[in-house]
């Protein structure tokens, strides 16, 4: 939109490019000067970050052709004749004869297969007649926990925790039973009794004392309860 047209003017219509605004200067530190003459003066020339103490290398080390390569072995004279395997046994040869065993091996072998213990068939389930073969012990279809020894007997823990349960539950009732036994009024004696209603019964005794006593006491047929 045109500011110098008017609203409702036609040259409004016409799509205007917009002008971005000029960015503003570039920020720069006053004490940027100040900062490199200081720089500078604390520079040292030809100073380095280490000693500048290092071996140099002769001129005659210099690198070769070929001297960084792994050497190899010497090498064997090859000697065509030298056999590599045993010679083959000449026709002259001939071995060792006569040389027999007394051992029976048929009688041996039928008493190892006699005396020995047959072999169990390896016990496996089917799922159907035509199913697939499995094994049966990691099946869990054979009641191997039921036939331990600590089968259905209660875990150590358990009974150890319920021992401290219990223990602490005693605890628990006999503090009780002692704070009841602390906070329970005191029971008196017959005479202790007779004495006390003897001196609530005399005349010079004020009738409140008897309320302001730490125990309670049963009057029975005292002449002051007809008033």
């Amino acid at each position: 939109m045109d500011p110098t047209c008017p609203s409702e003017c036609i040259y409004n219509l016409i799509p205007s490019d917009l002008k971005e605004p000029p960015q503003p200067p570039r920020y720069i530190s006053i004490f940027k000067a100040t900062v490199k003459d200081d720089m500078q003066k604390a520079k040292t020339a030809m100073k380095t970050m280490g000693p500048a103490k290092v071996e140099v290398p002769s001129p005659k080390d210099f690198l070769k052709k070929h001297s960084k390569e792994k050497t190899l072995p010497p090498k064997k004279k090859f000697d065509r004749n030298m056999p590599k395997k045993p010679a083959v046994p000449l026709k002259t040869d001939h071995p060792v004869m006569g040389i027999q065993s007394g051992k029976n091996f048929i009688n041996t072998n039928a008493a190892d297969v006699i005396m020995g213990v047959a072999k169990k068939p390896k016990p496996i389930y089917v799922d159907k007649i035509t199913g697939d073969k499995h094994d049966l012990e990691p099946s869990g279809l054979v009641p191997k926990y039921i036939n331990k020894k600590d089968y259905g007997v209660t875990p150590e823990y358990i009974c150890k925790r319920n021992e401290e349960i219990k223990k602490a539950q005693e605890d628990y009732d006999r503090y009780i039973q002692e704070n009841l036994k602390k906070a329970a009024m005191k029971r008196l004696s017959d005479e202790e009794r007779e004495a006390v209603l003897q001196e609530i019964s005399s005349p010079q005794l004020p009738i409140t004392v008897a309320t302001e006593l730490p125990f309670d006491v049963t009057i029975a047929n005292h002449p002051l309860d007809a008033l």
